[in-house]
């Protein structure tokens, strides 16, 4: 029998409403839906909500953005950027998805070795 964490049923939330201020470092996936003021570094996907925002630096293996990302984004495998969400900064992953209606303002580097998220 497979774990939780294999079969992709553990994640971290941060519900709309909430605010972190400062670092948080994840094993597993984590969606923000508030507010993060800080560094995430997430070994597992990364999901901003359309109410999400993040003011600081995203580094994971895989992201999915619907919101507002002021900031750094190091992804080591696949960015989307849908439709709804407003990127203001710099971009570094392997493969890059952007649907029509996203905002990205900065700088993207792709294909190159993108720096891997913190693993503890």
């Amino acid at each position: 029998m497979a774990s939780d964490k294999q079969s992709g049923l553990m994640f971290n939330a941060l519900t709309a409403g909430s605010k972190i201020v400062g670092n948080i470092t994840a094993d597993s996936d984590f969606r923000i839906d508030g507010l993060i003021e800080g560094e995430l570094n997430c070994s597992g996907k990364v999901v901003v909500g359309e109410a999400g925002r993040v003011k600081g630096t995203i580094s994971c293996q895989n992201a999915e953005i619907m919101g507002l990302v002021e900031g750094k984004i190091n992804c080591s495998q696949q960015l989307s950027l849908r439709a709804s969400c407003k990127i203001n900064g710099d971009v570094f992953t392997k493969t890059l998805i952007v649907e029509p209606g996203a905002l990205f303002n900065g700088t993207c580097s792709m294909g190159a070795k993108t720096p891997e998220p913190v693993k503890k």
